[in-house]
């Protein structure tokens, strides 16, 4: 005999596959158009050209969006006091004659899905969950809001439950990649999601909380909320490592959302991927906000006044450049407060108009009558050209910086605010990679220098050139078509819009100067002042979400508080005023209690009091151990993993250790184990093993992890303490402390792992 719910489970089947088949109905129309962009014919014309381009990347970015949409489509139906119903889903879908069949999960009328309460409905009667395995209706989940309304019988007392889509996800194995949270958002959680986008808000929590997730969710729902502005502008997403990127790198493209450039603080120079290492101590001081002056004092310090004059040739005539003119020319290029690379200019001319006087009392000619003649002879000179730019020379960021970095005359110079001991630690050897402490430094540099002066006026005369040749072309189409109404430079115009084939992504990631609309930065506890000036300049108006937790904090120069930090980079525009805000969440989804406490316990040990943080999930005790001394520790590691590989259910297992340790680890499992079992490079938590360091695992989730060591670990962390804390949060499942000094953990502790 079919049961209700059984009937149910299949009307809701038919309303799903009816949203499948609207979904196919526009993907096929939408790849109809994609190819009729891509191969019909145009007019030939550059305008037409450009448009074509344009239409080609409007549809294969809805073609995205809408493959994207393909896993679970519809997950959740909210029936309402007025008798109708609402489906949500990953994306919104209208029928032909615009009838809303699926609503957005961003838009307002979704809402209420997230957020109504028995306490507070929101007209809702009912909020169901639906659970489906790819496009087939599995299970029925129903929140009953308003007993008193529904209808006689419409609902069985054992089908009225809460929690268990939750549970359920939570339980699923990891897969080496961060799925979205769409359908399983918590009400604390949607609440951050739809935050008002203006200042800084500041996502804190403890480990498991899903704050990261939901960072990612509220840049999803901003893209959908502010289109028009963001769509132009761009998100920026900043994440502490490429492992982490490769990790989070689904789940904005699975939400339908394109417009997002994922970056780590290494490659927030364009052109540049700086992942050369150095101590934590030179770290902190290149992360210190006194660098900002360092570097604006070393390129200063390249503006060179001679302290002799200068005898120069110009045509056969000998005349002297002498300190006072080189001064008064510097002076005038400074004081057009612009930067070094375009005060140039100014400078430049100036030291022309000085020369030409010389040059014409030399040749006994009249300065205002013949100074265009002199000022010609004047640059022709070879050696004018040369006197005139040593003293102040066109330079590049990176050569501004290598220098400051390897030559400790420039770099006294310009660090007197330095100790010796700070510049000592500065110092390094011709040839070093650059580091991402160097990043910073290398932008304010660019921010001093500007764009060549000479090379960008070069660019503005060959951008007028083609103006002036595109405007020719227009009239003369115009002419030929006979059209009314409209000038060829409204033409041009038209289409400059469009002139680029590449997104906003392409574009944004290789522009300097470039303004997002909005910025996340995850793991934002671990960044440096000069870092946060950084993001302050690719988003000018202060809109952040910013990740993070200050008991996770790796970092010597960590702040001990978000003030530390924000209230620097948001300085109040009026009395009172406060441009950032925090919002906490403290609910682990993740870590089962067992690892939780053992953790927090561990970080009172080192004398931090942790932010109260609540497990909802319960799981066995920590698992110690013993590595025996008399055996490499590679071969016991070994040997757990393989005993670990034989759960078939095992999803993802983690090898964390000290960074001494990585390669040792990494290769004895590579050689015991198939291939392709161990992960490599970026993309390795696509493997079933990754060996990690603490700073590598921030941020991910393992079914299974293996903390090789803590002490090694505790010994080489600038925050003894904080990284062990790190790594006994990020299992699910299982977690595994294998030591050959057990000391670090009093065994009599109730939170102290079970030793096997």
């Amino acid at each position: 005999m079919t049961t209700s719910r059984e009937r149910e489970i299949a009307q809701e089947r038919q309303a799903v596959h009816r949203l499948y088949d609207r979904l196919d109905v526009l993907r096929e129309r939408t790849e109809h158009d994609l190819r009729r962009a891509r191969h019909g014919q145009t007019a030939g014309t550059p305008g037409a050209q450009t448009e074509q381009e344009a239409f080609v990347r409007l549809y294969t970015e809805r073609l995205g969006s809408l493959t994207a949409a393909e896993r679970r489509l519809c997950f959740g139906r909210l029936d309402l006091t007025d008798g109708t119903s609402r489906y949500i889903g990953r994306i919104g879908l209208t029928d032909d004659d615009q009838q809303q069949l699926l609503t957005d999960w961003r838009a307002p009328a979704a809402e209420a899905f997230y957020q109504a309460t028995s306490a507070d409905s929101r007209d809702v009667v009912r909020r169901r969950h639906i659970m489906t395995e790819g496009r087939d209706v599995t299970a029925l989940e129903d929140d009953v809001l308003n007993l008193d309304a529904l209808d006689d019988g419409a609902i069985a007392e054992e089908d009225v439950q809460g929690g268990g889509v939750l549970m359920a996800a939570l339980a699923r194995k990891r897969t080496g990649r961060m799925h979205d949270i769409v359908s399983t958002l918590q009400a604390e959680q949607d609440a951050i999601v739809r935050a008002p986008m203006q200042g800084i808000l500041v996502v804190e929590g403890g480990p498991g909380c899903g704050k990261t997730v939901v960072a990612l969710h509220r840049a999803a729902y901003l893209l959908y909320t502010h289109r028009d502005r963001l769509a132009r502008s761009g998100v920026l997403v900043v994440g502490p490592n490429p492992i982490f990127l490769h990790y989070i790198e689904q789940v904005l493209p699975a939400l339908g959302e394109t417009a997002a450039v994922l970056a780590t603080p290494g490659q927030l120079y364009p052109g540049l991927d700086a992942h050369g290492s150095e101590s934590d101590e030179v770290a902190a001081v290149k992360g210190s906000l006194r660098m900002a002056d360092v570097v604006s004092r070393a390129v200063k310090a390249r503006q060179r006044i001679p302290s002799r004059p200068v005898k120069l040739n110009v045509g056969g005539t000998p005349i002297m450049a002498t300190p006072k003119m080189f001064t008064a020319a510097v002076e005038r290029g400074r004081a057009s407060r612009r930067p070094h690379n375009i005060a140039r200019r100014s400078y430049a001319l100036a030291m022309l108009d000085l020369l030409a006087e010389e040059l014409a009392a030399a040749r006994g000619l009249d300065i205002d009558t013949r100074r265009a003649e002199l000022i010609s002879d004047l640059r022709d000179s070879p050696d004018v050209r040369r006197e005139v730019n040593l003293a102040w020379m066109p330079l590049s960021p990176e050569q501004v910086i290598t220098e400051l970095l390897t030559d400790e005359r420039r770099l006294h110079e310009a660090a007197s605010s330095l100790s010796e001991a700070e510049r000592a630690l500065l110092l390094r050897p011709v040839g070093h990679p650059w580091t991402p402490a160097d990043v910073p430094l290398l932008d304010e540099a660019a921010e001093c220098l500007g764009a060549d002066d000479e090379a960008e006026r070069r660019a503005e005369a060959r951008a007028n050139a083609e103006r002036a040749h595109e405007a020719e072309y227009a009239q003369a189409v115009l002419e030929m078509t006979g059209t009314r109404g409209v000038s060829a430079d409204q033409l041009i115009e038209r289409y400059a819009e469009q002139a680029s084939s590449m997104t906003v992504a392409e574009r944004a990631s290789t522009d300097r100067e470039w303004v997002f609309g909005h910025v996340v930065v995850d793991e934002a506890q671990e960044l440096s002042p000069m870092m946060w000036r950084l993001l302050a300049r690719r988003c000018p108006s202060l809109s952040m979400t910013v990740v993070g937790d200050l008991d996770q904090a790796a970092s010597a120069a960590a702040p001990a508080e978000w003030a530390d930090i924000l209230n620097q980079l948001a300085k109040p525009r009026a009395k009172g005023e406060r441009r950032w805000r925090v919002e906490r969440l403290s609910i682990n989804y993740r870590t089962p209690r067992p690892f939780m406490e053992l953790a927090q316990q561990v970080l009172r040990d080192f004398g931090r009091v942790p932010a109260e943080v609540t497990s909802i999930r319960e799981g066995e005790p920590p698992r110690w151990i013993p590595l025996s001394t008399d055996a490499p520790a590679t071969t016991e590691i070994v040997d757990l993993v393989h005993s670990e590989l034989a759960d078939p259910d095992l999803g993802r297992l983690a090898v964390l250790c000290a960074p001494e340790s990585v390669d040792q680890i990494t290769g004895a499992l590579t050689d015991a184990t198939p291939a392709g079992t161990v992960g490599h490079g970026a993309d390795r938590l696509d493997s079933p093993v990754s060996v990690l360091t603490i700073a590598d695992a921030k941020g991910l989730e393992f079914d299974v992890v293996v903390v090789v060591e803590p002490e090694r670990i505790v010994d080489s962390s600038a925050q003894p303490g904080r990284d062990l804390y790190v790594a006994l949060t990020r299992a699910t499942r299982r977690l595994v402390i294998a030591s050959s000094t057990p000391e670090w953990l009093d065994q009599d502790s109730a939170a102290a792992p079970q030793q096997i």
